[in-house]
């Protein structure tokens, strides 16, 4: 099965990314996902779905730690398969 993952953590600012959106981005792109794009007000990831739920259990315990006070997540199936 594969899945995609959007999300964001809060608080925002305009001005620079705070550190646990660095976190975020840095726990996405260091997964095991097949694709990743990641803006300034929403992010998503896909991959299996052992990659993606592995990804996002560990996006919300370092983002949490990293000062996020709200993270917003979806995650759909996207289809069969995987790497």
């Amino acid at each position: 099965m594969r899945l995609r993952v959007e999300f964001t953590t809060e608080p925002f600012d305009l001005d620079e990314a705070p550190a646990h959106a660095v976190v975020a981005r840095e726990v996405v792109e260091a997964a095991e996902l097949d694709a990743v794009d990641v803006g300034p007000f929403g992010n998503t990831a896909e991959g299996s779905a052992d990659a993606v739920l592995t990804a996002v259990d560990a996006l919300l315990r370092k983002t949490l730690k990293a000062g996020a006070t709200r993270i917003s997540l979806q995650v759909n199936v996207i289809g069969e398969g995987g790497r």
